[in-house]
């Protein structure tokens, strides 16, 4: 069965060395990539998910060390949402304290425990405890044990002056349906997709627009399982839609293409293969700094300015 969904969500951050650390470290995700902004290689492009990277399960960053902040507004991914076994609420709670994350008081959103935190440059992300999800696979570090370890994403929440257009596309192109509605939130659910399967929609009005900077989304990719799959959903956002696409971008672990949906954010439809192996061992994923072919032959001068991460 074609699997849709999150596919990954592109964030900026702030110092390069402070944001592997957190992740990695704090919420104990694997950096299964580690390359440059293709369109601006003088900046990293991290990549942290699940063991190999599966699409569902990937957040990225472009780190600019003196990065301004951003602001949260109407056209903006307002919660980026993580899956935990339901069971580890209290473990992530204790674990946020510790370690100094700022975090809310749980919460309830359509039935599920919700834990919203922060990381370093206040991008706005969440835990929801999922049922079930113990034997799931989970990468694991020294510090966080398995039964408590992230299981990639479980949503995105995107805010909006309006949010039936942006639903119009989630439902016709993007393979989602709406399944329920709670105060101003519309949940849409990509099919059985457990991973990454779930985008809320928050109306908001005339609310004010939001900044780019850290700590804020740049863009959200949806999944294609192919070429083929790619191309259907770009024909069918133009033709019903009005909306064209950009020409397909190789990212070397996908194959992409960019588009303004309707409430101004910028979405990507990115296909499934050939994933974060391509160009290193599985086992080694995110040690070496991995450049595309075509900026090979300037790695000295882009090694040059990208900072120190160790």
């Amino acid at each position: 069965m074609r699997q849709n969904g999150i596919h990954h969500v592109t964030a900026i951050a702030g110092p390069a060395r402070r944001n592997i650390d957190f992740y990695t470290r704090t919420l104990g995700l694997r950096l299964v990539k580690k390359t440059v902004n293709f369109d601006d290689p003088s900046t990293y492009h991290f990549y942290y998910g699940d063991e190999a990277g599966h699409p569902g399960t990937v957040l990225t960053f472009f780190p600019w060390e003196h990065a301004a902040p951003g602001r949260l507004g109407i056209g903006e991914t307002q919660e980026t949402v993580f899956r935990v076994p339901e069971g580890s609420v209290g473990y992530w709670t204790h674990r946020f304290i510790e370690h100094g994350v700022s975090h809310d008081a749980l919460e309830k959103r359509f039935g599920e425990t919700v834990l919203a935190f922060k990381d370093p440059d206040g991008m706005r992300l969440a835990l929801v405890a999922v049922p079930g999800i113990e034997n799931e696979p989970a990468w694991t570090t020294g510090e966080i044990p398995a039964e408590h370890a992230i299981r990639g994403f479980h949503s995105a929440s995107l805010l909006l002056a309006d949010a039936t257009p942006t639903g119009a596309i989630l439902t016709d192109v993007l393979g989602f349906t709406e399944v329920a509605r709670e105060g101003t939130l519309v949940r849409y659910k990509a099919g059985d997709t457990a991973i990454g399967g779930i985008v809320d929609l928050r109306a908001a009005g005339n609310f004010m627009r939001g900044r780019s900077g850290a700590g804020t989304v740049h863009h959200i990719a949806f999944r294609a399982e192919n070429d083929a799959a790619q191309g259907e959903m770009v024909k069918r956002l133009a033709e019903n839609h009005g909306i064209h696409a950009t020409e397909q971008k190789n990212r070397d672990y996908f194959r992409a293409v960019y588009f303004r949906e309707p409430g101004g954010l910028l979405f990507e439809i990115a296909t499934d293969d050939p994933g974060f192996a391509v160009d290193e061992p599985a086992a080694l994923l995110g040690q070496a700094l991995k450049l595309p072919r075509f900026l090979e032959s300037r790695r000295p001068q882009i090694e040059a300015v990208l900072p120190e991460v160790a």
